[in-house]
């Protein structure tokens, strides 16, 4: 298409791209042929040129010292001037006053658009570093997506002539297949994923596989990679190393929660043979603290009742002194002495009187120790809540679990002495705890504790 200049008596180009949809196009005056490389590309100073906003226009001048270009980006709207063509400035020269055609390649580049490339690639062996006797054939398949921000860059790295975009698509697919596959066959070993998991493991292997391929695909193409995503990993589960490896690992999976069941177990008995040995300490203690209680009180009252003896016995041979003080002679001859009695009498009445504060204040004693008996032994109860044992706790704090909602009549309960666990509710000990209470469904009972 071209504009009619009578002054010069020429035609005048109007270049533009109509493509709609295109990575790399070149512009060709009318009548030339499509990819042509001739040189004559004559372009006319002050023709009209286009460029969308989205697009870049290369103008590619090959001089003797080397290939030059030009970079018009879009939007762009008005007549070919050395104003906005430094490289045009220095071809054209003043020399030729503005009219002369100029040699030049044009190449439209697609900013806007995204190019996206659906690959497959067939099985390829991968091995668990836990069983590399069996190789598991492992098939990828997904979309990568991509565009040109780089413009320069991208020219640096790929021929504008004779661009043919599906033989561009063809040299990343092949490149994507094989970053793809060296990814792929070295994730088990590098990541830690089973080959058996890796199916159900996609997005972690997305993520593991763009964080390596976006930069050698940029580096090597000149493009952006704006994402990749795989849509399906798939092992071959009719392979005789499938087979293989599942057997292997579902051996090695019933071993280790045999293993592991066999250890809680265990430890069950462990726990329940330790709560035991506490409950039977914890009587022990309590038993020797009530004799010891018992017998510090018996000591007392014996200590007590033996002073008072003692007090009583000096009071009576104090009693008889005094009594025969009546007949003393006082050193007015014999008989009766009156002065002598009174004082006996006197002395007889304050020691009464003391003996009788003495045998009330040692009374008083002996009940405050009657009064005060030893602490009983406190009975501790384990329970099983929810398949898990606990305690022991006394009396008290089960009163205050009922209270809270933490234990009822269903509760399984055991102590020392019981032959296995029992419903808290059937236990006459504790009937008094839940009052009336109307208790839940039954459960199951727990495993009789380990003697």
């Amino acid at each position: 298409m071209g504009l009619f200049n009578k002054k010069e008596g020429g035609m005048m180009d109007v270049i533009r791209c109509d493509e709609q949809e295109y990575l790399v196009w070149k512009w060709r005056p009318a009548g030339q042929d499509v990819n042509s490389t001739r040189k004559e590309n004559a372009i006319r100073y002050g023709s009209s040129l286009r460029v969308k906003d989205g697009e870049v226009a290369v103008f590619v001048y090959k001089q003797k010292d080397g290939t030059m270009q030009d970079y018009i980006v879009g939007p762009y709207d008005d007549t070919i001037k050395t104003a906005n063509f430094p490289v045009l400035t220095s071809i054209v020269g003043l020399a030729f006053g503005g009219a002369s055609p100029f040699q030049a390649e044009i190449y439209y580049i697609n900013l806007a658009g995204n190019v996206q490339i659906k690959f497959g690639i067939p099985y390829f062996d991968v091995f668990d570093p836990r069983f590399l006797d069996f190789a598991v054939p492992m098939a990828v398949r997904g979309t990568i997506t991509f565009n040109i921000t780089d413009y320069k860059g991208f020219i640096k790295l790929n021929r504008l002539i004779n661009f043919e975009l599906e033989d561009f698509k063809r040299q990343v697919k092949d490149a994507v297949t094989k970053y793809i596959k060296g990814v792929v066959t070295n994730i088990p070993a590098d990541n830690g994923i089973p080959v058996i998991q890796m199916e159900r493991k996609i997005l972690e292997i997305n993520d593991i596989v763009t964080q390596y391929l976006k930069p050698r695909i940029e580096n090597d193409f000149g493009v952006n990679m704006k994402a990749i995503d795989i849509a399906a990993i798939e092992p071959d589960k009719e392979s005789e190393g499938y087979q293989s490896l599942m057997h292997v690992t579902k051996e090695q999976q019933t071993r280790t929660i045999d293993a592991q069941t066999h250890i809680n177990l265990k430890n069950m008995a462990d726990m329940q043979a330790i709560n035991a040995a506490n409950m039977e300490e914890t009587l022990r203690i309590q038993r020797e603290e009530a004799q010891r209680a018992q017998k510090l009180q018996t000591e007392t009252n014996f200590i007590g009742a033996h002073a008072l003896n003692q007090q009583t016995e000096v009071l009576k041979t104090a009693a008889t002194n005094l009594g025969q003080m009546g007949t003393m002679n006082m050193g007015g001859g014999g008989g009766m002495n009156p002065a002598g009695m009174m004082t006996g009498m006197m002395m007889g009445s304050a020691m009464g009187q003391q003996m009788a504060g003495m045998m009330n204040q040692m009374g008083q004693t002996m009940n405050q120790g009657m009064a005060t008996p030893p602490p009983m032994p406190q009975v501790q109860y384990t329970l099983n809540v929810n398949g898990q044992n606990m305690g022991p706790f006394n009396l008290q704090q089960m009163q205050q679990m009922v209270q809270q909602g933490q234990m009822n009549a269903q509760t399984y309960v055991w102590k020392q002495g019981m032959a296995g666990w029992e419903m808290a509710g059937n236990v006459q000990e504790l009937a008094s705890l839940f009052g009336s209470v109307p208790p839940p469904p039954p459960t199951m009972p727990p495993a009789p504790p380990q003697m």
